[in-house]
């Protein structure tokens, strides 16, 4: 199975157009996760910043807008940038990534460079309430930790394949709040969360929604309509092992839902923030056979 790196690996065709293949593995049924494609066009974003826009100096995307226009597939896909604004302290690109002829999602990132960024610095004392629960990292790793424990196996795993992809850590006492989700991640395969993975991580949550449901009934499917990410914080080049996750629900109304994501690293620092707007949908519709001439979500 291809890790991150791999899974997310990009090559340049032209100037202002690059190329992946999306891997079955990062897969919800058939349709690959949201934050993986996330994950795709920030590693396109970075690469043609550090080579068509190398001049910039601004390899950092500090904000990204996506928008999935249509159930997205595995296979080869195409990323095509136009350059909207390139100014000496952000510049923004809009991404068109195309499979078989058809547009499936559009983007606007904003690029600037976070080591250099001077400015007002303000405290606002702002924390998460409840309060996330304590953590010893030494202690999570080897799964005795006191508070957090990891679950084997997230619920439909066959289904939502990419869950696979990382371990949750949940608290052991259960979540404090029914709309809302805590959660330690580390990459299943022991590599490091990368800047571009940041999407990815902002996309891999317990299903908050199906504590309302009927457990009986079989998994549903939760498509992205939209998902937006404010990068507040560049990770190392390294990368990091761990990143924890704080997953807020506000409202699920006809079919649609909203979800509200706050990602911070192991000294508590806030990484980034990211909102989605989603569909609720039975399973059937991700599997279902495509239209001719583009399935749309």
């Amino acid at each position: 199975m291809p890790g991150w790196e791999e899974a997310t690996a990009v090559q340049k065709v032209s100037s202002n157009t690059y190329s992946c293949t999306l891997y079955d593995d990062w897969c919800i049924g058939t349709v690959p996760n949201g934050g993986y494609v996330t994950g795709c066009i920030l590693e396109v974003v970075r690469t043609h910043f550090n080579t068509s826009l190398a001049k910039q100096n601004q390899p950092h995307t500090i904000a990204l807008h996506v928008e999935f226009l249509r159930r997205t597939q595995t296979g080869f896909a195409t990323f095509k940038i136009d350059d909207v604004k390139l100014g000496r302290q952000t510049s923004i690109v809009h991404v068109t990534m195309e499979q078989f002829g058809r547009q499936e999602v559009v983007a606007y990132a904003t690029n600037s460079n976070i080591d250099t960024e001077a400015g007002f610095t303000f405290d606002t004392q702002h924390k998460l309430s409840p309060q996330v629960p304590p953590v010893d990292l030494v202690k999570l790793e080897q799964d005795n930790d006191p508070t957090w424990m990891l679950q084997a196996e997230m619920p439909h795993a066959k289904f939502r394949k990419a869950s696979n992809r990382v371990k949750f850590h949940f608290p052991r006492n259960g979540q404090s709040v029914p709309s809302t989700a805590d959660e330690w991640l580390c990459f299943s395969d022991g590599s490091n969360f990368t800047n571009t993975s940041i999407g990815f991580v902002a996309d891999m949550f317990p299903q908050i929604i199906e504590r309302f449901r009927d457990k009986e009934q079989g998994p549903f499917w939760y498509p992205t309509l939209l998902l937006n990410l404010d990068v507040k914080k560049s990770l190392p080049p390294e990368g990091v092992k761990w990143l924890q996750i704080r997953v807020e629900m506000k409202k699920v109304q006809k079919g649609r839902t909203d979800l509200e994501v706050f990602v911070h690293d192991a000294e508590g620092d806030l990484v980034a923030l990211s909102h989605h707007v989603g569909f609720v949908m039975d399973a059937s519709r991700n599997t279902a056979a495509r239209r001719k001439g583009g399935a749309k979500i």
